[in-house]
């Protein structure tokens, strides 16, 4: 059905919802609105073709005969939790991008290393440990102390590095987890478990003078004035020959206290860091993409709805996997307590044949999936479409993607009750799909409607095969899902993003000031290449349509861009955007997966009037103010400042305030650290729910498929970095 805007909203950025005015009260022009359909109705039915698939390959492992069980309806998932089964090898295996904590599954050397530390055993580390390990074995003061072997016969000193070291990792805990400390390790690259980059060991060994494998902020400063390479990396391309040695003083000290983050000196592993994270510019180096011909995928055929709903169907036999229909003589367990036990030793049977991947099942066919559970038959890789009353317990470490909207009217299941489902799984191999209706407009109705029983947005922006290779994706089905939102892009934009950085401290290499004058505002030549870089990511639309009801495309296409100004804040950069950045970081490191800028940062859109605009640019204590009091508008995904992934979204729903005199409006390009996002919430007030506690999601969406407007609820999380004037 046709999709709606949410309205302008009053507030000191007028992309606010459930946020109060700012001081001004300033206050932004309403779209003209329309009524949203009804949710999309069933498709009609149409044959589709069987395709055949072929066998499994010589040598595998047939799975195990069923025991002997009560049926499903008669024992659910729900109170018990099954013991662990081994999965079929080389079959769709996934993990997160860093090794996972239990003890079997890391690396051997490393896992011995913790233990030689974790001297009464305990499976974690404690400071004084960690100081006597490193005190008594020279193997261990090399990897964690690399570089400063001449310091442990210091007693206060090698506290003191120890001291700061656990503290780091420790995030102010008792105790490290062997997974924190290995985590460590393998972020720290040193030369026993992973090499560095040799182009930034070579840059590090001209700035550290004296050799003593750390660097002070006057050695910093000296390497700079000494060398001209070090001076354009440490000054983001500008030499400091024309500048004075108090400006160049000031540029270093910056850089400086951003790498070392609080700390008298820095080592090589937070330098190379802070130009592998903080620099974000390029774009993330991305995976490796799913083989679909070599990948299985078995479907069991009731409930899906290979005739009730074909296009569901045709999209996974189209893309490319082998594909096996367990369909003849499955009846479709409608009634309930059906018992599921006379068919098990069927489904078994073309499981061990086919040896599939992936199993993806849909609507009533979830009772067979909750038997094949429960018996131990099948325990890879899962796609359940639909939350049958049967699942309420994912086995141990299986992937399983569970998909269910809110308007589901067989199944109806509250989103509370999916995320208790799904934390009892692997948060790293488990993902939600939801959709569901947004907060009503003060109209009374919706801009976006969830799913009913048969998922339609499962069938739009390839939603249905991407959650399949999810599955199958080494970095987990939650994360695959947020990196492939960058395919909803076209090239042009992801080139112009990747060369603007994708971290606050990339945008200062553009910088023409300190950032410290009253003055905020510098004109962008309209001849140079950074003009030309605003504006394509300006005037891009998606590759797929919008969901929501805008212009005409032809009419985005007259807009003019006039004018860009560089936002130059230094207060605000430095001491809002880039220590939200660098927390963010090792919050979802400390996940064990790994931080990308351009994944976990985007570029997005906000419109406001001309006070908010100038209380976002030249305040330097916090530009967005997202948890603030009041409102003027409807919440319609949960509090936080609005932010919409294209221009053409804000300009056309209104959201910039009331033309000049001349007719021209503004709009704020802005860097937005998303982090991992979930799907947003009316009744989300400033709050986000834990993905892996105590780490809650950063942000919230408007779609888990293809966002189009991202809701932050922390200042330093949205970075204005361009001003633009357009009509």
């Amino acid at each position: 059905g046709s999709l709606l805007m949410p309205p302008a909203l009053g507030a000191q950025a007028p992309m606010t919802a459930g946020m109060p005015a700012s001081p001004g009260g300033h206050s932004a022009s309403r779209a003209v609105l329309a009524p949203a359909s009804p949710a999309p109705s069933s498709p009609v039915p149409v044959p589709v073709s069987h395709v055949q698939s072929p066998r499994g390959s010589p040598g595998s492992m047939p799975l195990p005969s069923p025991p002997q069980s009560p049926s499903v309806a008669a024992s659910p998932l729900m109170g018990t939790r099954p013991p662990p089964s081994p999965k079929r090898s080389g079959s769709g295996e996934t993990g997160s991008t860093i090794a996972p904590c239990g003890d079997d599954q890391m690396d051997e050397d490393m896992v011995a290393l913790c233990r030689k530390i974790d001297t009464d055993g305990s499976g974690t580390i404690s400071e004084l440990e960690l100081l006597a390990a490193v005190r008594a074995h020279p193997d261990v003061a090399a990897i964690l102390l690399p570089g400063k072997a001449e310091t442990i016969g210091d007693e206060q000193a090698t506290f003191d590095i120890v001291d700061e070291l656990f503290g780091a990792i420790s995030g102010g805990k008792q105790r490290l987890r062997y997974g924190q400390l290995i985590g460590h390790i393998k972020r720290q690259g040193s030369k026993t478990m992973s090499g560095p980059s040799s182009e930034l060991r070579r840059l590090y060994l001209q700035i550290d003078g004296d050799g003593d494998g750390s660097v002070s902020k006057l050695e910093l400063y000296e390497a700079v004035r000494r060398s001209d390479e070090v001076a354009r990396i440490v000054l983001h391309g500008k030499s400091c020959v024309a500048a004075s040695d108090e400006e160049t003083f000031d540029e270093v000290r910056t850089t400086f206290e951003a790498i070392a983050g609080g700390k008298k000196r820095f080592e090589f592993t937070d330098f190379e860091a802070y130009f592998r994270h903080e620099a974000g510019v390029g774009g993330p180096a991305g995976v490796p993409r799913v083989d679909r011909a070599s990948k299985r995928v078995f479907i069991i055929g009731p409930g899906f709805g290979r005739q009730m709903n074909p296009r569901q169907s045709q999209l996974i036999e189209e893309s490319g996997y082998q594909v096996h229909w367990c369909w003849e003589n499955l009846p479709n367990p409608e009634t309930p307590n059906f018992d599921v036990r006379p068919y098990l030793d069927q489904i078994r049977r073309e499981l061990a044949d086919f040896q599939p991947d992936v199993v993806c099942c849909a609507s009533k066919g979830g009772a067979y999936i909750a038997s094949l559970w429960l018996n131990k038959l099948w325990c890879g890789p899962t796609l359940l479409i639909n939350a049958h009353p049967c699942c309420g317990r994912i086995p141990d470490e299986m992937p399983v993607v569970l998909c269910q909207g809110s308007n589901d009217e067989v199944y109806p299941t509250p989103r509370s009750r999916l995320e208790e489902i799904l934390r009892t799984g692997n948060p790293d191999k488990c993902f939600l799909y939801y959709t569901a209706n947004s907060g009503l407009l003060p109209t009374g109705h919706y801009t976006r409607y969830g799913d009913q029983h048969n998922m339609a947005s499962l069938q739009t922006h390839g939603c249905l095969t991407r959650l399949i290779d999810g599955l199958l994706s080494p970095e987990g089905p939650e994360l695959h899902m947020v990196r492939t939102w960058r395919d909803r892009l076209t090239d042009s934009r992801l080139e112009s993003e990747a060369w603007l950085g994708y971290s606050p401290e990339s945008l200062r290499r553009h910088w023409v000031s300190r950032g410290r004058d009253e003055h905020k505002l510098h004109d962008v030549p309209r001849n140079s290449e950074e003009f030309a870089r605003i504006h394509a990511v300006f005037k891009a639309q998606p590759k797929e349509p919008p969901a929501y009801a805008l212009k005409p495309p032809e009419e985005w296409e007259r807009v003019q861009v006039l004018n860009v100004q560089r936002i130059e804040n230094a207060p605000i950069l430095d001491g809002c955007s880039m220590p939200y950045y660098n927390s963010l970081a090792r919050a979802i490191e400390d996940q064990e997966v790994a931080f990308e800028p351009g994944v976990h940062t985007s570029w997005a859109f906000h419109g406001a009037d001309a006070n908010a605009i100038d209380s976002i640019v030249n305040n330097v204590v916090a530009g967005f103010q997202p948890l603030a009091s009041g409102t003027r508008g409807a919440s319609l995904w949960g509090s936080g400042t609005y932010f919409a992934r294209d221009a053409r979204y804000v300009a056309d729903g209104g959201f910039c305030g009331q033309p000049a005199i001349d007719g021209t409006r503004r709009m704020l390009a802005c860097l937005l650290m998303s982090g991992i996002p979930c799907l947003g919430d009316p009744q989300h007030k400033g709050v986000l729910p834990f993905r892996k506690k105590p780490h809650r999601y950063n942000s919230s969406v408007d779609c888990l498929a293809s966002p189009e407007i991202y809701i932050t609820q922390q200042s330093g999380a949205a970075h204005a970095a361009y001003l633009i004037t357009f009509r």
